[in-house]
């Protein structure tokens, strides 16, 4: 390799050396290599991003010169890429000054993660098991469903600060004051049978308690627009990880069930303490395995990814054509939009970790395009879905579960269009695909105050029933 300094960020610099291809783009990683913050594996994966820029290139009849200033233009100059991996990873900085220092290493000791695993564990089943001794009802089951989770809450957001070594003790107050009015609400309101708005409320906090538990997982990072994007991977994650314990866990609690009728003895106990421990105690689990296992799931993330984006296409434009030939959706029954709602959650929640899983700097896909598709084809079927509940509601009139719905479809249908348009954009080179990346992290809180308006104004506006 040659090793005559490299001015930086200079492109010129580097086609100007009268070497071969990989002389220069070697010179080109000796120049980022210099610059505090930045690492090999940094590098390798630029390399690789500059290498399929030049291999496009080269293909539609530019010459190495020409292709090679083309793609180092596109991969970014290197003190941007630098600055850029700074901020990304300023512990890095930090060890470069102080080698023998880490303080911002998360912790992921294992004693620590059983300990708050406990914790979560028995908020499930302590509340339950408290507020049920005197008998069971709707009023019952909603308090110990809001200890729940308003319990669990806690204890996953003091796990998620006690992990990041850097909590935002203001951000934290701030939560703490969130989950105090969640209480408020869910224990104070005077909820009358039916319950369908105490039921949407106790659906939605979680939802307002997941958007804002990015501050404890962001410590004092929570202000840093791009850094929501690690948060959103981490939701995303964290759904696998928990998925997969509770297949196993499932399992495992079935065999044990027959292994104590096998032997003559109840196994009521074995789902009275294990299974509330488990379901609680998973989600510390699955968010430690996030940590400590993060390369499993980048690897799986695409993968995962890849093979569910064709088949919700599929199941959309199947529906849409189901649609076509039997006739108005508005004459449907409300379980066939409940389930088709759920479709659309699911669809935005495939798009948007698709998103934070896509290697930066590579230029736009077929799988790009693949994902664009999917937006279209659920930005119809919201489109179909908001047209039949509007229809139902000038028909039958306004119901809590009917305007909860109007609004989740309406919220789901301004984030894919939008997100729509910015793909687009970057498909004809005209955005980058960080606008996408930021389009999310900033409709995050958008999703959250709508589902605190179901929690909090919506029960009153129907009467608490």
């Amino acid at each position: 390799m040659n090793e005559t300094p490299v001015p930086h960020g200079l492109a010129a610099d580097v086609s100007d050396v009268p070497d071969g291809l990989d002389a220069r783009i070697d010179r080109w990683r000796a120049g980022l290599l210099e610059r505090p913050g930045v690492d090999a594996t940094d590098v390798d994966e630029l390399e690789d991003h500059l290498r399929g820029h030049l291999d496009a290139l080269t293909r539609v009849g530019l010459t190495e010169d020409e292709a090679l200033l083309v793609a180092i233009q596109r991969v970014g100059r290197q003190d941007a890429i630098a600055a850029g991996l700074a901020r990304e990873h300023a512990g890095r900085l930090w060890r470069q000054h102080v080698p023998d220092a880490a303080p911002d290493e998360p912790r992921t000791g294992l004693v620590g993660m059983l300990v708050f695993a406990v914790l979560a564990g028995l908020a499930v089943k302590v509340p339950a098991g408290f507020l049920m001794e005197g008998g069971v009802d709707q009023v019952v089951l909603g308090r110990a469903a809001t200890a729940t989770i308003l319990c669990g809450a806690a204890i996953l957001a003091g796990y998620l600060a006690w992990r990041s070594r850097r909590p935002a003790p203001a951000a934290l107050v701030g939560f703490g004051v969130l989950l105090a009015v969640l209480a408020g609400v869910l224990l104070g309101y005077p909820f009358v049978p039916p319950f369908s708005t105490q039921l949407l409320s106790l659906l939605h906090a979680p939802i307002v308690i997941a958007v804002a538990l990015g501050v404890a997982y962001l410590g004092r990072d929570w202000r840093q627009l791009d850094r929501w994007m690690d948060y959103l991977r981490f939701l995303g994650e964290l759904a696998i990880y928990y998925v997969l314990i509770a297949l196993g866990g499932g399992v495992l609690l079935g065999l044990g069930a027959a292994s104590f009728f096998a032997v003559g003895v109840d196994p009521e106990p074995l789902f009275e303490w294990v299974l509330p421990l488990g379901v609680g105690g998973a989600v510390v689990v699955a968010a430690w395995l996030v940590e400590s296992k993060q390369s499993v799931v980048e690897n799986m993330a695409p993968v995962l990814s890849l093979v569910f984006t064709p088949l919700f296409t599929l199941l959309l434009v199947s529906f849409l054509g189901v649609l076509a030939v039997s006739g108005p959706i508005a004459e449907a029954d409300r379980s066939p939009l409940i389930i088709i709602d759920l479709v659309l959650v699911v669809v935005l929640a495939l798009h948007v970790f698709s998103v934070s899983a896509r290697p930066a700097g590579t230029p736009p896909g077929w799988f790009d395009r693949l994902q664009l598709l999917l937006l279209v084809v659920a930005i119809a079927v919201d489109v179909v879905v908001l047209v039949a509940m509007a229809g139902r509601i000038a028909e039958y009139g306004s119901s809590p579960n009917k305007v909860a719905a109007l609004g989740e479809n309406l919220v789901l249908l301004v984030n894919l269009v939008w997100a729509a348009g910015l793909s687009i954009g970057f498909l004809r080179g005209r955005r980058p695909f960080a606008d996408l990346e930021r389009w999310q992290c900033r409709y995050l809180p958008v999703i959250g105050v709508w589902a605190l308006v179901v929690v909090a104004i919506l029960p009153p506006v129907f009467a608490f029933g």
